[in-house]
């Protein structure tokens, strides 16, 4: 029986060994990626901030300045791009994404969403919410140029009355060890009050007009909103995949630890049964 018994666990050992070998080997694949995910949303930082840039100067140099992507309407239906992972092994990080979905959905206002990965199109497939393209269902392979073909399409819906509000719902990379969910509102924009202080400034003209100008624009920074939430959105599955597999890894050395106590209480009490066998023939 005792024999039995320390084989199972040998097997058990065994088996925890290779978890804790796989779990290992996710988490440096995932540190590995982390770090060129977070330099990649770096590299791209500088050109969407001039496009902010860009719009708040039209905005600023024009007078009684208004824009259709600016037209705040009563709210009829609103649409939500979701950006979650394409497999688990995560942590918490898509579950997080979807609970803050469903906060948003609560007010009964009717939604339509555009996910982007795997885990999102399943999610919403099974809510039987309206889609309005399966196209990105593969996070892992979404590009600036896909970004900007998103953009383009919830624009020209916004634009056509099929929505009245555009949100993101992604997650907001804080530090390896902590990754919040967000959502940021996309359209309407937001319109600023301009401040002209006195004094001589220079003249800016832009052809066709400084309104179509603006709304040539609008797409590009949209998308690049989109691809910033994108890069955090990845920067943070990776760190909350890290973060999990170390956990798994260090429960996994634990439970061998464990194992391996209990393996050789197992191979003394048999080694003793042994002995007093031994010596109880030896006394007949």
């Amino acid at each position: 029986m005792a024999g039995a018994s320390m084989k199972d666990i040998k097997l058990r050992i065994r088996s925890v060994e290779s978890t804790m070998q796989i779990t290992k080997a996710m988490e440096l694949v995932a540190s590995s990626k982390l770090r060129r995910a977070k330099e990649r949303q770096e590299r791209c930082r500088p050109y969407f901030t001039e496009l902010k840039r860009t719009l708040d100067g039209i905005e600023a140099a024009t007078s009684d300045f208004s824009s259709p992507y600016q037209e705040t309407r009563p709210v009829k239906k609103r649409c939500f791009i979701v950006i979650a992972g394409d497999r688990g092994l995560a942590g918490g990080y898509n579950s997080n994404v979807f609970k803050a979905v469903d906060q948003m959905m609560q007010d009964g206002v009717p939604v339509c969403v555009l996910p982007i990965g795997k885990r999102a199109v399943e999610f919403f497939r099974r809510r039987h919410i309206e889609m309005l393209t399966e196209a990105f269902s593969e996070a892992a392979s979404i590009f600036v140029s896909d970004c900007f073909t998103i953009s383009d399409l919830v624009s020209k819906g916004y634009l056509a009355g099929q929505y009245d509000e555009v949100g993101i719902v992604y997650t907001r990379f804080v530090s390896v060890l902590t990754q919040t969910p967000a959502c940021e509102c996309l359209l309407p924009l937001e319109a600023h009050e301009v401040n002209r202080e006195p004094g001589v400034h220079p003249l800016v003209l832009y052809e066709p007009s400084p309104h179509a100008v603006y709304d040539a624009i609008v797409p590009h920074y949209l998308a690049g909103m989109i691809y910033g939430a994108m890069c955090e959105s990845v920067a943070s599955e990776l760190g909350a995949r890290r973060t999990a597999m170390d956990a798994a890894s260090k429960n996994a050395a634990e439970m061998i630890e464990d194992l391996s106590l209990r393996y050789n209480r197992a191979r003394q009490g048999a080694i003793t049964q042994e002995i007093t066998e031994i010596v109880a023939g030896a006394e007949h």
